[in-house]
C-alpha cells in the first residue's frame, strides 16, 4: 500500500479485539472468532489499507469498569488475520512496546511480518496505565525516554541484519542473531498520540503519526507542528499523516447513531472526509456505527463501493 500526498486511503481500528465501554457496540461482548474473520476479510477485499488492533497487558480493577479487560494480544490476532486475508496491512494501534524488551518486540513481528509477506505496520505508543509497567517492571514515569530508546533498538532489530546492533541507555545489544528477518526491506513504525511529546517523536522518528482524538479544527495547527519539528529535525522522508474520522453511517439510519455520527448519502460523506486531504492528512480510520456484525460488515462494503470512489475525485 502506498500513501501519497494529495491521495487518502482508509483503514479501521477492528472490533471484538478491544472492548471499552467507550467505544464497543453492545453486540461484541458476544462475538465469535468467525465474526473477526469475516470483518477482516470484508476489510480485506473491500479496499480498506490497513486494520488494526490495540495492546494492553492487562486491566486494573479501577480501569475495568470503563476500559473492559477484553484485549486481545497484538501479534496473536494479527498473524491469525494475516493467514485469512490476502492484501491488508496489519497494524498496531498501538503497541505499547516499552513494556517489553526491543529484541523480544522484535521477534515476533519480524515473524509476523515474514508469514504475511511484508503486511505489517508497527504503531507505538507510550502506553498510560500504570499498573501495566509495574507489573513488568518498567518505569512509568520514564515511559517516554523507554518508547524513545525502544523505537531505535526496533529500527535496527527490525531491519535486514540478521545480527542488529544498538548501544543504548537501557538496551544494548549485539552479536545476537534472528531469523526470519522481516519480509519488507524496512518495518514502517508509526507513532500514536497527539501529546507534545508524541508529536515530536513522531517528527524526529516516526514513518507515520497516528494521531489520538484531534478534532479537524485542531488538526491543521498539528500538522503543522509536525511538519516544523521534522524539519527543524533535518529529516527528509515523507511521513504518513493519519487521523481517526468521526463515526458514520452511510444512508439514513432509523436508529439513534449518537450526536457526532455523520450520516448520510455517500456523496455528502466523502465530501466531508476530503477535507482532511486538504489538511494533509493521508490516511483516515473510519469507524461504523452498527449494532451487529452484518450490519458492519455492510457498512464497511458500502463504503468500499460507494464513498471510497469519491475521496480522490
Amino acid at each position: 500500500m502506498t500513501y501519497e500526498q494529495g491521495r487518502l486511503v482508509y483503514g479501521m481500528q477492528l472490533p471484538i479485539q478491544s472492548q471499552s465501554t467507550i467505544f464497543a457496540e453492545a453486540w461484541e461482548p458476544d462475538a465469535r472468532v468467525e465474526d473477526l474473520v469475516e470483518i477482516a476479510r470484508t476489510a480485506d477485499r473491500s479496499g480498506f489499507a490497513y486494520i488494526a488492533n490495540c495492546d494492553h497487558v492487562a486491566i486494573p480493577r479501577r480501569l475495568a469498569d470503563a476500559m473492559g479487560t477484553t484485549w486481545y494480544d497484538p501479534v496473536a490476532t494479527l498473524s491469525f488475520l494475516a493467514g485469512v486475508t490476502e492484501r491488508v496491512q496489519l497494524l498496531t494501534h498501538v503497541g505499547v512496546v516499552g513494556l517489553r524488551h526491543p529484541l523480544v518486540t522484535a521477534k515476533a513481528y519480524a515473524t509476523l511480518d515474514h508469514l504475511s509477506g511484508g503486511r505489517l505496520v508497527l504503531g507505538v505508543g507510550a502506553g498510560h496505565v500504570e499498573e501495566e509497567f509495574d507489573a513488568v517492571g518498567v518505569d512509568f514515569a520514564g515511559r517516554g525516554r523507554v518508547l524513545d530508546e525502544t523505537v531505535d533498538a526496533l529500527k535496527a532489530a527490525l531491519g535486514q541484519e540478521e545480527f542488529p546492533e544498538h548501544h543504548g541507555e537501557r538496551y544494548r545489544f549485539s552479536g545476537l542473531g534472528q531469523r526470519p528477518r522481516p519480509a519488507q526491506e524496512r518495518v514502517p513504525i508509526w507513532v500514536g498520540g497527539s501529546s507534545p511529546a508524541a508529536v515530536r517523536r513522531a517528527a524526529t522518528k516516526g514513518d507515520g503519526w497516528l494521531p489520538q482524538g484531534d478534532p479537524r479544527t485542531k488538526l491543521p495547527a498539528q500538522i503543522a507542528k509536525l511538519r516544523q519539528l521534522r524539519e527543524a529535525a533535518g529529516v527528509e522522508e515523507p511521513i504518513v499523516i493519519g487521523t481517526i474520522a468521526e463515526p458514520m453511517y452511510i444512508g439514513e439510519p432509523d436508529w439513534d447513531t449518537g450526536k457526532w455520527t455523520l450520516t448520510g448519502k455517500a456523496e455528502a460523506l466523502a465530501e466531508s472526509l476530503r477535507e482532511f486531504k486538504t489538511m494533509g492528512v493521508h490516511q483516515i480510520q473510519v469507524r461504523f456505527r452498527n449494532r451487529s456484525r452484518t450490519e458492519l460488515t455492510d457498512q464497511m462494503a458500502a463504503f468500499g463501493t460507494e464513498v471510497a470512489p469519491l475521496l480522490n475525485t
